[in-house]
């Protein structure tokens, strides 16, 4: 019997007191949502605080776990969450070339990869959560 490998990953929507959205772009997929493997030994709410820090240097405090998305296919789950940036400073990185807080109607423009923006709809409504998607 073969053992299954899956790869899980946690994101984050931080809203900042402007209720604007902070997103990251990526040299692959553009603008998006930071996140990233959980790593052996780490929590999913810890993975997404790491991977906010990595990213775009801002330290954050998770306030909801929001649902998950499935890609059956690829044997990836990604949780995600919703969160405020409490410390840091806005960086880039190699992993985030851009970095800055916009408006919902702009970020809905900026987010074009894949389901990205529906992962974002879902997090900031709490009517559908907690969400699965399966894809």
């Amino acid at each position: 019997m073969n053992i299954p490998k899956h790869i899980v990953s946690a994101a984050t929507i931080i809203l900042n007191e402007n209720k604007e959205i902070l997103l990251i772009k990526g040299p692959k997929r553009g603008w998006e949502m930071p996140g990233g493997q959980v790593e052996e030994g780490e929590s999913l709410k810890e993975a997404a605080v790491r991977e906010a820090k990595e990213e775009c240097g801002l330290d954050i405090e998770v306030s909801k776990f929001c649902g998950v998305f499935q890609n059956v296919e690829r044997s990836i789950c990604n949780t995600l969450f919703l969160a405020k940036p409490v410390g840091g400073h806005l960086t880039t990185t190699e992993e985030a070339l851009e970095v800055g807080f916009f408006s919902l109607e702009k970020a809905r423009d900026m987010v074009t990869w894949g389901n990205f923006w529906q992962r974002i709809e879902l997090c900031l409504e709490e009517s559908s959560q907690p969400f699965f998607v399966s894809f």
